[in-house]
């Protein structure tokens, strides 16, 4: 730990942002991280068991989802069996808007770790530009040729490095992050497709469609 903030105040005064970046970096990854494991945790299992349940009792699907809106797949669900014995363009509308706003709550944290992918590396190029000035500052120029103050020479050149350094390792972590929510994303959005359709496809030949033939006789 003591090395890491050695390094990070070698770096100048651009490290102050950097680090800044860093900390956004984890708690967002943090926070990724709780959500997902709320996400996943037992979906696949609940959303078969409300598949089931609505094959033979709507009110009982409905309990069920009810009873675990803790879980995004069941507040997906339960926006659609809530609704009393609605028209399947309406059960369908009802899937979509609950599925908008579960996407919405996935999406969270994106623009952040966008921004830092993109400040990351300016801040060390930055960095890099502010510490070959200060090397090139501490060049002596004197009247029988060149000297250079070592000392003060190495420290611009280690900000300079520093910096990028940084920027870098603070780029490509906050892109990994990214590319996995993303990969999360895409999964899951086709995951409700799947559900939905199954949903939809049950409430429509097992109760739409029976209520409409027992009305006509």
């Amino acid at each position: 730990m003591s090395t890491l903030l050695d390094l990070a105040a070698k770096g100048g005064p651009v490290m102050i942002p950097m680090t800044g970046l860093s900390v956004l970096t984890i708690a967002c990854a943090l926070e990724r991280a709780w959500f997902w494991w709320h996400v996943l945790r037992g979906e696949d299992r609940l959303a078969h068991q409300i598949l089931a349940a609505a094959e033979s009792d709507l009110n009982q699907a409905r309990s069920i989802a009810e009873s675990a809106s803790e879980i995004a797949i069941a507040r997906f669900l339960y926006a659609a069996l809530k609704l009393d014995r609605p028209e399947p363009e309406t059960f369908r509308l009802a899937l979509e808007a609950a599925s908008d706003r579960e996407f919405v709550k996935m999406h969270k944290g994106d623009k952040l770790l966008e921004t830092v992918i993109a400040m990351a590396p300016l801040l060390g190029l930055l960095g890099t530009v502010t510490g070959l000035i200060v090397t090139f500052f501490n060049l002596k120029i004197g009247g029988s040729g060149s000297a250079v103050d070592t000392s003060k020479a190495a420290l611009g050149i280690a900000e300079a490095l520093i910096t990028t350094a940084a920027g870098m390792i603070v780029a490509i972590v906050a892109l990994a992050i990214f590319r996995v929510c993303v990969a999360l994303q895409a999964k899951q959005m086709d995951y409700f497709a799947e559900i939905g359709s199954e949903l939809e496809l049950t409430y429509r030949q097992v109760w739409y469609n029976r209520s409409h033939l027992r009305n006509e006789i």
